[in-house]
């Protein structure tokens, strides 16, 4: 099988690496087209998985709608060459329409409930979405719903084994001192919109507060100011779930960061004014503590770092609780490979699923 894989973010890498090492494995070839943001390049590198760009994407209506264009021009040229049978992507409109194209079908996965324009323009093209069981909308015959979350792509424990010398290496950066992992994100992605997080003034407080009792690393997707740089993330990004892994809390704006630090059983505070099915059922799990605005933040951030045995604690209940979710790129191989028998065998009994665990 020939498949063409479209990554939009950093996160995208982590859901679909174990998928693609499994598939080829197996004989499957890949295509990997990639938006420049952030860190995706570096860990496609890291990776070793080959890929080509379709740029850094555009702000505002009208430059997204031209990016639209160009992306889609891209995607469509690299498939006429490479003669996809399939297109997989998270949340790509791009891969969706190139798909159409084609006369191809896309899987889309998606955990985003509120990214209203990525919906809009994702809708018409794809083939079957198939999204979180608590995902909170509805998109007809087409979703397949699934007992699990995105973030156990790579962070399923028949996936995710910490590394001992990367283990040591983080223990040494830190001088193998407690530390709290501060997250903030830039608010200009198109599901951003109308959302915010921490002021500038709760981000100095965070950095104070929280240096009395423990050490502070700052991971950011903008520029720090000149004095909060010394905090900032220091090891190679494809490192961040080992050091999250030892963390001894999250505090963060990014939704995916707080699932992935609370699914590796490190404590995780989220501030959000998202609404999302997914982010629910972390809250309702006791796995995100969430506050939508920042009263009480940094006091409750204090009272966990200040409590030895609250992460020992945690984890049990986060063990607990993958226990009881499938292993979604298992599950993920499963539909692709079999498809379209897949689809059927889904319909007629959705707790075949829980034979991926």
């Amino acid at each position: 099988m020939r498949i063409f894989v479209d990554i939009g973010h950093p996160a995208h890498v982590h859901y679909f690496k174990n998928f693609i090492w499994k598939m080829q494995e197996k004989g499957h070839t890949f295509f990997i087209s990639a938006r420049d943001k952030e860190v995706t390049f570096t860990l496609l590198d890291y990776y070793g998985f080959p890929y080509c760009s379709r740029g850094k994407g555009k702000k505002g209506l009208l430059g997204k709608f031209l990016y639209i264009l160009y992306a889609d021009f891209i995607l469509i040229r690299k498939a006429l060459r490479f003669k996809p049978d399939v297109f997989l992507s998270f949340a790509s409109p791009y891969a969706g329409q190139a798909a159409w194209v084609l006369g191809k079908p896309h899987f889309e996965f998606n955990d985003t409930d509120h990214s209203f324009f990525e919906h809009l323009i994702s809708a018409p093209f794809r083939k079957y979405v198939l999204t979180p069981k608590v995902f909170q909308k509805d998109f007809g015959k087409k979703h397949i719903r699934f007992e699990g979350f995105m973030e156990l792509c790579s962070l399923h424990p028949n996936w995710f084994k910490p590394n001992a010398v990367n283990t040591l290496s983080i223990r040494k950066l830190t001088n193998n001192s407690r530390f709290v992992i501060l997250r903030f994100v830039a608010w200009d992605a198109s599901h951003d919109v109308n959302l915010k997080g921490l002021s500038t003034e709760d981000k100095y407080s965070l950095v104070h507060e929280l240096s009395k009792y423990a050490t502070v690393i700052i991971s950011s997707e903008s520029k720090l100011p000149e004095d909060l740089e010394k905090y900032s993330f220091k090891v190679h990004p494809a490192l961040m779930h080992e050091v999250l892994n030892e963390a001894c809390l999250l505090v963060s704006e990014s939704l995916t960061m707080s699932a992935e630090a609370s699914f590796l059983g490190t404590p995780s505070i989220c501030i959000s004014t998202a609404k999302a099915g997914t982010l629910d059922e972390e809250v309702r799990l006791g796995l995100i503590e969430l506050f939508r605005t920042s009263r009480g933040l940094v006091e409750r951030a204090i009272e966990i770092v200040k409590e030895d045995t609250f992460k020992e604690k945690f984890k049990t209940k986060s063990n607990e609780s993958v226990k009881s979710k499938i292993d979604v790129t298992s599950f993920m191989i499963w539909f692709v490979e079999k498809f379209p028998g897949s689809v059927k065998t889904i319909e007629e009994n959705p707790d075949y699923q829980f034979n991926f665990k």
